[in-house]
This record gives structure tokens, sequence and C-alpha cells, in this order.
């Protein structure tokens, strides 16, 4: 497993850096459910459980979290990734190995992280990039793992998008839900993670057919 290794230099510069790429390819950046995000992480640690349609996906969650609201993020991403793109462990990305007994290490690193309010840790839980309107969205048992283990923490999801919709360059657009209920049983958490992600997904569209009507 690979470790975040966190600098206060890297943290500073990275999501601001972050913020200029999307705002050199994208039309705009649209966000909804910052303030109940925010007023969650005040109380609690947070699961954030997304979808994973792009490498922006990435650069867009670094822009929104410690560059926008100012939590104290991590992200788990894959060490196959990692190991090509090490700078993301600089601002919070830690290596997870979907083998056996390093897989378990990496799930109980994240859960060691959920220790405070306005810590949060990012999962995608699809564990590859898939398209926003593959159905169903195969998410993994990772993050219900992890939730499991952190009963204090909420499971907040998120859909991402990006979308040509009349404009010149591309929007991207991300959708924070409410609070999940606490499940301890790990595979009914997980499809619950994945309904509460699709149908944010969903909304997400009709939005993107609206824009386009």
């Amino acid at each position: 497993m690979i470790p975040a290794r966190k600098t206060r230099f890297f943290n500073w510069w990275f999501p601001r850096h972050a913020e200029k790429l999307l705002r050199g390819t994208f039309e705009g950046v649209y966000v909804r459910g910052i303030e109940e995000l925010l007023a969650v992480s005040r109380d609690r640690p947070i699961i954030l459980v997304g979808n994973h349609t792009s490498w922006w996906d990435t650069i867009a969650v670094i822009y929104l979290l410690p560059r926008r609201l100012g939590l104290d993020a991590y992200a788990m991403m894959d060490e196959k990734n990692l190991r090509k793109l090490p700078f993301f462990a600089k601002v919070g990305a830690f290596g997870v190995n979907l083998t056996g007994g390093a897989a378990a290490e990496s799930l109980d690193y994240a859960t060691g992280l959920l220790d405070r309010p306005g810590r949060l840790v990012l999962i995608f839980a699809q564990g590859a990039e898939r398209a926003s309107t593959v159905r169903p969205l195969g998410f993994k048992r990772g993050a219900a793992v992890i939730a499991s283990r952190a009963p204090d923490a909420a499971v907040v999801p998120l859909g991402l998008r990006y979308e040509l919709a009349g404009t010149q360059f591309p929007l991207a657009l991300l959708s924070l839900g409410a609070p999940l209920e606490h499940d301890a049983e790990v595979d009914r958490a997980r499809d619950a993670q994945e309904a509460a992600v699709t149908a944010l997904l969903e909304d997400l569209d009709e939005r993107v057919v609206r824009l386009r009507d």
C-alpha cells in the first residue's frame, strides 16, 4: 500500500493549479449540494462515494474539496496509477492494490483517516473509469466496508458528468447528495450507495436535456 504524503506547499499549490486547468478547459464547473456537505463536515468525517467517468474527476474534486471548501481531503487511488503519478500522494491520494491482503491494508488505512470532523475520504467506487451513462454502475464493496468500520462517518454520494451543451467548451457537472443512513451490512450498503449515485446521475441527465432545449 502507498500512504498519502501530503506536503504543505503542494497541498496549497496543486488545488490552484487544478482550478487553472479547469478554467482553461471547461465552460464552467457547476456543483450542487456544497452548503449541505459543508454543514455535515462540521460535525462528522465524510466518506464521499462517486462514479468515475474521466481523468478529470480527480482534478475536479481536488479543486472542489481543498480549494473551494477547505476540507482535509484524501482519496483512494489504484496503486498502479499512483506509482505513475506519485504527485497525487502529495495532495492526499493513497494507493490500493485490489488483491488479497493488500486491499485490506488500504481499507484499514482509509478507516483510520476518518477520525475527526472535516476529514474526508473520496472513493470512486467503480474501481475504473466507465461512461456516466452505463448502467448498472457496478460499485465495488470497498466504500461500504469502510463505512461499516467507521459508523460515525457520513456517507455522501457524488455524481460526476461532463457535457457539451450548446457551448464551445464542455461543462463539468458535480452533484452532491444527502448523507445515507448507516448500514453495517456491506452488500446492502454498497447497493444503497450505487442507487444514490445513479439517482444523482439521472437527475444530471434531465438537467442536461433541459440545457439543450
